[in-house]
Formats: structure tokens, C-alpha cells, sequence
């Protein structure tokens, strides 16, 4: 979102009384209530500065509005640096996060509850497991400014501890934002993390779209309401080859995504967004390289009907879209073939959905609940063993502390049905405890 756009979603919710305000947005209140700003050389010297301070602080308000923030990103930093003239603002912040979490019945061999990865023979050496991580412990930068040609304009850079086993430090995300355009390292525009439901295991819902691509993003906010997006966006494709009848191709021609959006208060919006891919394959038989098309559309949405109720909601469909997210991610499937067709790959279809509700007792103690689901489409004949669908539900509770300080805790059901009939359920309890700073 520009930072236009955010002043005015901003002045929106501002004007709305505290009266009817959602819990949620009384608990991101708190959070905006506890940023302490710095001056680093110096006090601002005339009212004309302290204005643009004011509307810093404005922006920092949005920083939990913004159209690509997920419930687990961490908080806005703390403490914000402001130069003598307020033309520049800088934050260094993150979040301390541990987890842990025991499996029975059949352990999922990783940290992350995924219904593809149940084990349909479980070993009998691993059907119990408690695991701990710190993944999705988080260090960022972001910087605030404006310049006479430029206008508003703000950078950021963030990485977590997500590698080999949850320690290994790998960026995240690095863009810089200028008025309507995004350039660099950032969310998909054919991602709406805002409507994903909150989850304790960072895996979360089943068909969950979550790709991070090096793109360049124009997305303009219209009569306060609506706001589009189109992008340029690096490709990553998933084909699955035998390299005897079948080789991958280098990706050369880039994703091409796009939303429309209607928001009607900050944090509450439905959105209709597509994506549309190249997928290229060697056929060693024909000796030919060959072009498939790929494409995806997603509906999604976050509301809250009355005061202490959010609902989330995502449905996704498509063919050669399943490396962006969902149970399909952790197999190739954008292009796949058949025994009987050497030398052939196409594009199979997939389904996902997702619903989920919160309810708050406080602004900063609520719980949820979520379902959702992931369903392989092939149209060629696939093996009895072939994942055909998997299926996730978790019920959690979270509380904050203080505005920086939150756990909680949560019961994760999942089941992965082959197309032999053959199904398999596994259970976890988790829990997490983490601090913003």
C-alpha cells in the first residue's frame, strides 16, 4: 500500500469512535500506544515539524493495517529514531519466539504440523515426539521518509531464523516502497495474508498461499475504498521431471499477478486476486522444449461483524499454481506427467479453503478456530499412493501480556487421504511464547 493510501485508511479509522471499534483494533491501539520516539540530534524546532512527526506516528499505525501483514509478522519497532528535521525516521525491531510441540499417535517428521507429510506406515520408532524451535525469531529494519521529487517513500529489511533446523539465518523480505510502487523482495500480490486465521504451529492452514518474490509492484487505493495491484514478479516453479523422458527448463518469463480490493474500515476487506505463469519442460524423447500455461485465482477475506468476532475466509483454485503455498508446496506440481505419456508433462488442477473465527474476550486475550482443506485434481491416472487430500482444523488461545509480550497455546488435527482410500489422522498440542521489541 502506498503511504497515501495509508493516511487515508488512517483518517478513517480515526474517525471512528472508540465505541465501535473492534477488539482487535483496541489491542493494535496498545501497540501504537507503545512506540517511544527519538531524536537524535536534536528537538523538533517548529510546529510545521511536529506535524509531520504526528503523521509518523500515523504511519506506524498502519504498519498494522498493512494489506501484506500476517498475524505472526512482529511488531512495529519499539523505539523510533527521528531526525532534527523529521525527514527521516528509522526502527530497528523484531520478536523472540520459541516454540514447542508434541505429536502421538504417529509424529510428523517436521516442525511444522503439515497434513501431506503424515506418515501412512508410521514408524514405529517415531510415534511420539516433542520438539522445540526458535523459528520465526525475527530481526528488521524500516525506514520512514520523504524527499521533494521523490514524495513518501519507506524501506525495510527483515530476517528470521527459519534454515537448518530453525537456526539458520536467511532474509525474509527487502523492498523499498515509493508512493504507489513496490520494488524488491517482498509478499506476493497473489497472497493475502491478512486473511489467514491466527495459528500457534508457523505451518498454518493447509491451502495457505504464501510465496515471497523478488517483484515490482504498482498498487493504487481509489475513493478510499478500493485498491488494485498488478505485478511483475520473479518465477519459481515446481516440475516434477525424471530427467530420462523429462528435464526442467530454465524459468524464463516472470509471474504476472493482480488483486482488486474493496475495504470498507481499516482491516476489513474482500479481494479477488489471480496469477498467471509460464511453466517450461524439456521433452528428451522429442528432444523439444515445451511451454505450459499456469494460473491461479484467489477469493479471500478478513471482517469483523461485531465487536469481539474476526472470521477469515480464502478459497483457491487453479492449474500449475501449487508451488505458491498450500499442502502441495512440499511435492512438484505445477507440471507433472504420466507413465503412459513419456515425455509429456501438463499442468493438474488443485483446490484449497480455508474458514476461520476469532473471538475476543479482551483486547488482548481471544481464541480461534479454523478448517481447511487442500484437494489434489489430476486429470491423468495417478498412483494409489498419490496424496488426493489433506485436511487441517486447530482450535488455539493467545494472550498478551503486555502490548509486547504474548503466548499461547493450541490443538492441531490434521488427516491426509490417499487415492487408494487409504487415510491417516495425527495430532499435536503446541505452544509459543514470544516478546516484540
Amino acid at each position: 500500500m502506498s503511504l497515501t493510501g495509508a493516511a487515508i485508511i488512517s483518517a478513517n479509522a480515526i474517525s471512528v469512535g472508540a465505541q465501535t471499534k473492534s477488539l482487535v483494533d483496541q489491542q493494535i491501539d496498545s501497540l501504537v500506544n507503545s512506540h517511544k520516539a527519538v531524536y537524535v540530534d536534536g528537538t523538533p524546532a517548529d510546529a510545521a515539524t511536529q506535524a509531520y512527526v504526528d503523521s509518523i506516528r500515523e504511519k506506524i499505525s498502519m504498519f498494522y493495517y498493512d494489506q501484506f501483514r500476517h498475524f505472526s509478522d512482529p511488531a512495529a519497532p519499539y523505539f523510533l529514531f527521528l531526525s532534527k528535521d523529521a525527514q527521516l525516521a528509522m526502527g530497528i525491531g523484531g520478536c523472540v519466539r520459541m516454540r514447542g510441540y508434541y505429536d502421538w499417535g504417529g509424529a510428523i517428521p517436521a516442525s511444522g504440523f503439515a497434513p501431506y507429510l503424515i506418515p501412512m506406515q508410521p514408524d514405529p520408532t517415531n510415534m511420539r515426539q516433542l520438539g522445540t524451535t526458535p523459528a520465526g525469531s525475527t530481526l528488521f529494519f524500516r525506514v520512514l521518509g520523504r524527499n521533494k521529487s521523490l514524495g513518501d517513500y519507506q524501506l525495510y529489511i527483515e530476517a528470521n531464523f527459519n534454515g537448518y533446523q530453525g537456526r539458520d539465518f536467511h532474509l525474509k523480505k527487502a523492498y523499498a516502497v515509493i508512493n504507489d510502487f513496490t520494488i524488491g523482495y517482498a509478499s506476493s500480490t497473489f497472497s493475502d495474508p491478512a486473511a489467514l486465521p491466527p495459528t500457534v504451529d508457523a505451518q498454518g492452514p493447509n491451502n495457505k498461499i504464501s510465496p515471497t518474490s523478488v517483484l515490482v509492484r504498482y498498487m493504487p487505493t481509489f475513493r478510499d475504498n478500493w485498491t488494485v495491484a498488478v505485478s511483475v514478479e520473479s518465477p519459481e516453479p515446481s516440475v516434477a521431471v525424471d530427467n530420462v523422458s523429462t528435464a526442467k527448463v530454465s524459468a524464463w518469463m516472470p509471474d504476472f499477478a493482480a488483486f482488486g480490493q474493496y475495504q470498507w474500515a481499516p482491516g476489513q476487506h474482500v479481494r479477488l486476486a489471480g496469477i498467471v505463469r509460464t511453466l517450461s519442460y524439456r521433452d528428451l524423447v522429442s528432444g523439444r522444449n515445451h511451454n505450459r500455461a499456469g494460473w491461479g485465482l484467489q477469493l479471500s477475506s478478513v471482517a469483523h461483524p461485531a465487536a469481539p468476532l474476526t472470521t477469515y475466509a480464502t478459497i483457491n483454485y487453479g492449474h500449475g499454481y501449487q508451488s505458491l503455498g498450500g499442502d502441495l508446496l512440499i511435492g512438484s506440481y505445477d507440471l507433472v506427467g504420466t507413465p503412459d505419456e513419456p515425455g509429456h508433462l501438463y499442468a493438474p488442477a488443485s483446490l484449497g479453503w480455508c474458514l476461520g473465527v476469532q473471538y475476543n474476550f479482551r483486547p488482548n486475550l481471544f481464541m480461534s478456530v479454523s478448517a481447511s482443506q487442500t484437494r489434489y485434481l489430476p486429470s491423468k491416472a495417478v498412483s494409489p499412493e498419490e496424496y488426493k487430500y489433506g485436511m487441517f482444523g486447530d482450535i488455539n488461545i493467545f494472550w498478551n501480556l503486555t502490548p509486547r509480550m504474548q503466548v499461547g497455546a493450541e490443538f492441531d488435527l490434521g488427516m491426509r487421504r490417499n487415492f487408494s482410500g487409504e487415510h491417516r489422522w495425527a495430532r499435536r498440542v503446541g505452544a509459543m511464547a514470544q516478546f516484540s521489541f
